[in-house]
């Protein structure tokens, strides 16, 4: 069945079951790879995508869910020329160390600043407690998070 969606501003239609989740549409589909499986259960935070703002485990979200809806991913978030203020803040910090969790944290963290815009440190944990760090830079993370809050 054909479903429409706006992933990273640009309206895209993909013929996929009602059932499959939006992580495998976007990494299988479209070739968007940045956004990474982890658990495969909504536990581990890799998957986050933004869907209209908010942050979403996208290996829960199903593309019947998900279709009408506009989606954003770490490839729609910024640019290496001009990077979105937390990409630019986790550099900054050097909060990533294998980088697997990244992008998931990050976008997590974008679309917190984007409901709040001067977050405190207990909001910042509050949402990235989902997000799930092996290499353990969470110091480094929360860094980042609040670098971002004040740019």
């Amino acid at each position: 069945m054909p479903f429409t969606l706006n992933v990273n501003g640009k309206s895209v239609t993909v013929d996929v079951p009602a059932d499959m989740p939006l992580l495998w549409v976007l990494r299988d589909v479209l070739d968007l790879r940045g956004t990474k499986f982890g658990c495969g259960l909504g536990q581990c935070g890799a998957c986050t995508v933004m869907l209209d703002g908010k942050a979403v485990r996208s290996c829960q979200t199903r593309i019947d869910r998900a279709a009408g809806h506009s989606v954003t991913t770490i490839e729609g978030l910024g640019t290496p020329a001009s990077p979105h203020r937390v990409q630019a803040a986790f550099v900054a910090e050097q909060a990533a160390q294998c980088g697997y969790c990244t992008n998931g944290m990050v976008i997590t963290a974008a679309a917190l600043l984007a409901q709040t815009a001067t977050p405190s440190d207990e909001q910042v944990k509050q949402s990235l407690a989902g997000n799930l760090c092996r290499c353990g830079t969470y110091t480094r993370i929360l860094r980042a998070v609040t670098r971002a809050a004040r740019a």
